[in-house]
């Protein structure tokens, strides 16, 4: 995965390159146990760092199974060409780790995924220990696609000090959210940072966590896009007037976004669980930049409120923006192997897991049925950190805590639960929502950047039909 919790960007083009590469079923010759080797594992963890303790997770497995395991370190951005390669050579690995949501449903769009080995892994591990968001949104109807181990959620992290001496509320509805913007942009400090570069994926995750909270989604329950509905023209309207009259000049990404709120120079920004450490101070490559911060690296994180649901004037529901990380077990692997790897992972292996980075490793499973908290209070106490390592109760207040740790409850993802999560993927590798979120960042008409998404999702939409 992306060394900061990016959520991956979707497999574009891999539905047709895999289609007819692969085979069903749980004998095929795909994965290297199948044909006599070790088991083969893909993760897409490779920082170095986190490599390394992933290898310690996958001995300790080797050693109490006897089974052996290669253990192969994927970058995000070369997951689709790897994976491609690997099917035409009808080697794809047995089991595939911390892959997103719309990675897990163009793999079951190409039939890639046993789904009956996934099945088996869940109902062994108890489907009550997870939480029931999680297993909706890795299922495609009654069918289990992959094992969800951990979220990361999108966050807008504000500067509460600033707020509390301005007398402003949170910003948790787009009335208050406007409404700071507008009373904290100054010539020294933006009221707001937000991404609006065009074609990057993380433009489309801020956005989507913006309009999920006014009941803007990308298609309706018949599988009907919306991005043209009143809810979404609203959304668009919002977010162009935060990032065109309130932000700083210039197309906004994954860095500056961060890079400015951590110079002291924004009230606002949104971003993924994975900055709560960077924030601490705790990472040597990414420290807080504020005058405030030479004598207090933690001032940011002592000065700085989350929220993690946004609430429209058109919404119904609180929901987020956010990303599952799974596992699954492949067509065509051994697949008596890769059940007992994935059931280690999420049990024995566990907590070694989500420790390599608690920030964006939050559980989903919660515990076990013996112990139905396990997990969770386990998590809390984790330290977070590279270069240094504390818990992120060093830092954060119990409120902070508490929500990122309720994030996955109220998770929500464009497409998924409305059965279109082969369009959600798709649509990733176009970026039709980024390049409309970037117009109105420019002074764009919402209600035109709004229609011309919908028409371009529409026209995708058809491709796959």
């Amino acid at each position: 995965m992306n060394a900061r919790g990016v959520a991956a960007t979707a497999v574009a083009g891999l539905v047709v390159a895999l289609g007819a590469c692969t085979t069903g079923g749980g004998d095929g010759d795909g994965g290297g146990e199948a044909a006599g080797g070790p088991l083969t594992v893909w993760v897409q963890e490779d920082l170095p760092d986190r490599v390394a303790a992933t290898q310690e997770i996958v001995d300790a497995f080797t050693e109490q199974s006897g089974i052996e395991v290669e253990l192969v370190a994927v970058a995000e951005d070369q997951f689709a060409q790897l994976i491609t390669s690997a099917a035409a050579a009808g080697d794809v690995p047995d089991v595939i780790g911390a892959i997103s949501l719309p990675q897990v449903r163009t793999l079951s769009a190409s039939d890639l995924i046993d789904t009956g080995a996934v099945a088996e892994v869940v109902e062994a591990l108890d489907p009550t220990t997870f939480t029931e968001t999680a297993l909706e949104l890795t299922r495609d109807g009654d069918t289990q696609l992959a094992v969800p181990s951990e979220s990361w959620t999108q966050l807008l992290v504000y500067r509460a000090d600033l707020f509390e001496a301005a007398g402003l509320e949170p910003p948790t509805t787009y009335d208050a959210l406007l409404a700071a913007a507008r009373a904290l942009d100054s010539d020294q400090v933006a009221g707001f940072v937000g991404a609006t570069a065009p074609g990057d994926a993380f433009t489309e995750q801020t956005f989507e966590h913006l309009a999920l909270g006014n009941g803007c989604e990308m298609v309706d329950g018949d599988g009907q896009v919306q991005l043209d509905s009143e809810q979404c023209v609203r959304a668009f309207d919002v977010y162009g007037q935060l990032t065109s009259q309130y932000s700083v000049p210039g197309a906004q990404d994954v860095d500056t976004t961060r890079a400015t709120y951590f110079a002291g120079q924004a009230a606002m920004f949104v971003w993924s669980s994975f900055v709560l450490d960077e924030m601490a101070g705790l990472r040597e490559d990414a420290k807080p930049s504020c005058p405030e911060c030479a004598d207090d690296p933690a001032f940011l994180a002592k000065n700085s409120g989350v929220v993690t649901a946004i609430e429209g004037p058109d919404g119904t529901e609180a929901a987020q923006f956010g990303e599952i990380t799974s596992w699954t077990v492949t067509a065509g692997a051994d697949s008596t192997g890769a059940r007992e790897l994935v059931e280690y992972m999420m049990s024995d292996g566990y907590e070694p897991w989500i420790a390599i980075a608690p920030e964006g490793k939050v559980p989903v499973r919660t515990g076990t049925p013996e112990e139905p908290e396990r997990f969770t209070e386990a998590w809390a106490t984790l330290p977070v950190g590279v270069d240094t390592k504390a818990p992120l109760t060093d830092f954060y207040s119990a409120e902070v805590i508490d929500a990122v740790a309720a994030g996955p409850q109220d998770l929500a993802r464009w497409g998924i639960t409305q059965g279109q999560g082969d369009l959600l993927g798709a649509t990733q590798g176009e970026h039709p929502v980024a390049q409309a979120v970037s117009e109105v960042a420019g002074g764009g008409d919402p209600a035109q950047a709004a229609q011309t998404a919908a028409e371009a999702v529409r026209s995708i939409q058809e491709s796959l039909q």
